[in-house]
């Protein structure tokens, strides 16, 4: 039997990899705007398409490059199909609040396709039917009771036992007339847009802290600069002002893994989701060189569970049952944030701030969910009426179904905050090959070593800065992930994703080198 195919060495999406973007400067001076926008996403950035046709003043800042985080990540799936919700959302909210959010989903995808349409923007934007397939008779089950739920909020779907593409299935639920896009192509023009009408632009300008200023909102930036503005949006996937709206304690993060193929085998046409573990997700996208397969799954939560390549490989085996000849281009990952009760956060932060507004916990549907965002913190600016603000607003909490789903998460974060600091594995650095890493404990502390590919040797102290939980190494992504709140932070203590906002410790290695693990002290 022939070996699968290679992997990439390195982790980079298939959106990033294939366009290139116009940079933006570091904010170096204080601003006063009418609307700071904080987060240079699909979110963000759509938000500033729609605000700026009102003549506003309006600042957008990016802690990295524009549309570096979940948003280049996704595997863009523009639909209102998001996994077998809405029987779930019927139970737990009603059968308005339900229809709400297929509302504003399918709201969303008109807002988009007119905006492409307008804009004559070329971005792969193309309708497919999405499918949930399910292999076992318990999501079988589930399926058909999805389907109920559809025929109650007139949702038009379809049950079937056969797919368009060759998938081995009890059935499946398909939703009509949805999409699929390249996402930086869109938003390449969408910043092309805003950029033109007006609004400051501004990358690696990170944000770390609000105060309040009378009526007004000043946001500080990590260099010391301050932008003072009417509203500030907090567009950054975990927001990154933490106020007394508790995130951390609101929604988990989780992690899920893509492939871009090259196949022998023409796409069938749909977009796929596999409904029971473990998760599968198959969509295409058109090339110059013909069409890929985008393949995803494995979802996880961030800092936990196994060997992270061992993901990557589980997605390469599923393409090895799907294909005879294929070549592997990209790999990567996301980082995704679920809300206790499923539904997204948008709305004032807390209802003593109301021109604090937070969008966040769009639970792996971010192009839909994104643009519902956009367009109800817009809303709100603007002093318009919107069906959604009820359904949204960050200030429900429910004990049904919320309270629930709470203490599981909030008990798994304390499980993990102890399991960090009981490890006790030890290793020699003499014996740590390049491109490996490991954890070790000196002097009561737990550090972590990364040997690069040239054997530099890289060591920083475990302790997460954002609550002192202990980050374990993630080998896919050559990263450092908390396991209680998501923090993610490169091998050399550099924050990669919140809520963290400080590094993590950096330690000279030329101190460790005279010593063994016999010397080292618990």
């Amino acid at each position: 039997m022939s070996s699968l195919p290679h992997l990439p060495t390195d982790a980079i999406p298939f959106w990033r990899d294939s366009i290139e973007l116009s940079s933006y400067p570091t904010l170096e001076h204080n601003l006063d705007v009418d609307v700071i926008i904080v987060g240079g996403g699909i979110t963000g950035l759509t938000a500033a398409e729609i605000l700026s046709k009102e003549k506003l003043n309006i600042a957008l800042i990016e802690a990295s490059r524009l549309v570096s985080g979940t948003t280049g990540h996704t595997t863009a799936k523009v639909t209102a199909q998001h996994g077998l919700i809405y029987d779930e959302l019927i139970r737990k909210h009603g059968v308005e609040p339900a229809r709400k959010y297929y509302d504003a989903n399918k709201n969303a995808i008109r807002y988009m396709k007119e905006l492409i349409e307008k804009n004559q923007i070329d971005c792969d934007f193309e309708q497919q039917d999405a499918f949930l397939y399910a292999t076992t008779g318990e999501y079988a089950n589930k399926m058909e009771t999805e389907y109920k739920a559809y025929d109650r909020l007139n949702i038009k779907g379809e049950l079937t036992t056969k797919l368009p593409m060759d998938l081995t299935i009890e059935n499946a639920l398909s939703m009509k007339n949805q999409y699929q896009f390249h996402p930086i192509k869109y938003l390449k023009h969408m910043i092309n847009l805003v950029d033109q009408r007006g609004v400051k632009l501004f990358e690696s300008t990170s944000a770390v802290d609000i105060q309040k200023d009378d009526k007004r909102v000043i946001v500080k930036t990590k260099n010391g600069k301050e932008i003072k503005a009417n509203y500030v949006l907090a567009c950054t996937h975990f927001p990154f002002y933490e106020g007394k709206a508790l995130w951390s304690t609101r929604i988990y993060p989780e992690r899920s893994y893509a492939l871009s193929i090259k196949a022998n085998k023409p796409y069938p046409g749909g977009m796929y989701l596999k409904t029971d573990t473990p998760k599968r997700s198959i969509r295409y996208q058109p090339t110059n060189d013909g069409e890929l397969y985008i393949i995803g799954g494995e979802n996880h939560k961030t800092g936990q569970g196994q060997d992270m390549m061992e993901h990557f490989k589980a997605l390469r085996r599923f393409a090895d049952e799907l294909f005879d000849d294929y070549e592997i281009l990209n790999r990567w990952s996301a980082q995704d944030l679920t809300s206790m009760d499923k539904l997204p956060y948008i709305g004032p932060m807390t209802k003593d701030n109301p021109n604090i507004l937070v969008a966040t916990g769009y639970r792996k549907w971010g192009m839909t969910n994104g643009t519902v965002a956009a367009k109800l913190l817009s809303d709100l600016v603007l002093g318009e009426i919107t069906p959604y603000a009820d359904l949204f607003k960050p200030s429900r909490f429910e004990a049904n179904p919320s309270i629930q789903q709470f203490i599981k998460e909030n008990a798994n974060v304390a499980k993990e905050l102890v399991k960090g600091k009981m490890d006790r594995k030890n290793s020699n650095m003499d014996e740590l090959n390049n491109d490996e890493a490991t954890t070790f404990r000196m002097e009561g502390g737990r550090k972590g070593a990364y040997r690069d590919s040239s054997g530099e040797l890289h060591i920083v102290d475990t302790t997460c800065t954002h609550a002192g939980c202990e980050v374990n190494w993630n080998n896919g992504e050559k990263s450092w992930d908390c396991p209680c709140h998501g923090s993610r932070f490169s091998y050399t203590g550099e924050v990669l994703e919140g809520p963290a906002k400080e590094p993590l410790q950096k330690h000279d290695h030329t101190m460790f080198d005279s010593l063994k693990p016999s010397d080292w002290k618990e």
